[in-house]
């Protein structure tokens, strides 16, 4: 399978087409972005762990039932994937407040909520990915029923499910993490984009040590070795 037209660029991957309508390539890009794309920079090897992760995590996920768009990791940096038709919500899911939820709404940085929430983001990069409710999300038409709101929730809470105890046992917290989903040919939602440090928070359950891009956001150094060593506790290494 080789890549033919580019169809769209990211600011953390390049989506192109390929000689199958339903089949297209991801290729990771080492750029890296945060607050909305204010702060850039790029780091040499970014792209592959993220496209290794998130093959590991996938067939994680692939064998627990969740349905994704993951075929296959070509090499280092390109993912095979089906074809889908994006739903432009970003779901959120937190464990531990931190980030946004800390500053939004007053609650300790670092406090076990008292059950796992899930929030909505509209993914639109020109409003700069504002909250959702379901009223709004059904206004916008990024869903037909609110019957697919209930289900990105369930499919959500189900992931952190499986997610959650597995990082656990490699002896990492797993904090809050962003998941986007599509509907595939036969209009099935599935999981997709990506499962990595760029989108989910990792402390290490020991030290609070962040393994993710918030070593990028909050000039802390290190984000390679951080990306690394999640790679390397995911395979047990």
């Amino acid at each position: 399978m080789e890549k033919r037209e580019l169809l769209y660029e990211g600011k953390a991957k390049r989506l192109f087409t390929t000689d199958e309508p339903e089949i297209l390539i991801s290729e990771f890009k080492d750029d890296l972005t945060a607050f909305n794309g204010e702060k850039k920079s790029s780091e040499a090897g970014k792209g592959a762990l993220n496209n290794k992760i998130s093959t590991e995590l996938f067939k994680v996920l692939e064998a627990e039932g969740i349905p994704t768009h993951f075929i296959e990791m070509m090499d280092d940096n390109h993912m095979l994937h089906k074809r889908v038709d994006v739903i432009l919500i970003e779901v959120i899911v937190r464990n531990i407040a931190t980030g946004s939820l800390s500053r939004n709404l007053g609650i300790e940085d670092g406090k076990v909520l008292p059950f796992t929430l899930v929030e909505f983001d509209y993914k639109n990069d020109d409003l700069g990915d504002p909250k959702l409710n379901d009223q709004h999300a059904l206004i916008l038409e990024l869903v037909e029923y609110q019957d697919e709101l209930d289900k990105l929730r369930r499919m959500a809470r189900q992931v952190n499910d499986i997610l959650k105890p597995y990082f656990e046992a490699k002896g990492l917290n797993l904090v809050d993490f962003k998941l986007e989903f599509g509907k595939d040919k036969d209009g099935n939602i599935i999981l997709v984009d990506e499962i990595s440090p760029d989108n989910c928070r990792f402390w290490d359950a020991e030290t609070g040590e962040k393994m993710d891009k918030d070593r990028f956001r909050q000039g802390l150094g290190g984000l390679t070795l951080a990306y690394e060593e999640v790679l390397n506790r995911i395979l047990n290494k």
